[in-house]
């Protein structure tokens, strides 16, 4: 089973890419650290909530920073903000009549009803990437060209942000709690590292 989803419009993703960010840095760093790298990513000032989608690439460059500054914190740290973004994309995109049902269903019958929901929505939270529902139970999901982790390669998943973004926190996710988010291009054996 695969489903593809294009991006809805190029370069542009959801705010809280962002703005699930800043809190978790600011708990985590403090508020100097937190101000260092959104200088560095080029983020002058917050993305407005109610604006909708902003461009991709200082979000990105964040994710990109955090990654460079905090190696050891940054998988956690993404963790933590795709955990409260998917909490976002759960409250504010799957009805809450529907999160009810998903609760009370046993996983291997919520989890593909849920994957079906988080694609419909992957627009909000893909950017210029393209997502795909690989397969509903297991869930696996894959960003091709993912721009949070273009450019960088790894043997190992790098955007621990998107692995969570997709499942958020409350019941009604735990059906994808094991979701396995994949970027293919993302994993390809990294070149010899420059001396720094």
């Amino acid at each position: 089973m695969a489903t593809a989803l294009r991006p809805a419009a190029e370069g542009r993703i959801g705010p809280n890419a962002v703005l699930q960010l800043v809190p978790v840095l600011r708990d985590e760093a403090g508020e100097a650290v937190t101000a260092k790298l959104l200088a560095r990513a080029g983020v002058i000032e917050l993305p407005d909530p109610e604006a909708g989608l902003m461009e991709e690439a200082p979000a990105a460059r964040l994710h990109q920073v955090l990654r460079a500054e905090l190696p050891e914190a940054a998988p956690r740290l993404a963790r933590a903000a795709g955990l409260a973004t998917g909490d976002y994309i759960l409250a504010h995109r799957i009805p809450e009549k529907a999160q009810t049902l998903l609760r009370l269903m046993p996983a291997r019958l919520a989890a593909p009803i849920l994957a079906r929901a988080v694609a419909k929505h992957a627009w909000t939270f893909c950017g210029s990437g393209a997502f795909r529902l690989v397969s509903t139970w297991p869930v696996v999901f894959e960003i091709a060209d993912n721009p949070v982790v273009r450019g960088e390669r790894s043997d190992t998943p790098l955007c621990h942000w998107h692995g969570r973004c997709s499942s958020g926190s409350s019941p009604s996710s735990a059906a994808t709690t094991g979701a396995a988010p994949r970027s293919p291009a993302a994993r390809k054996t990294p070149p010899p590292a420059a001396s720094r």
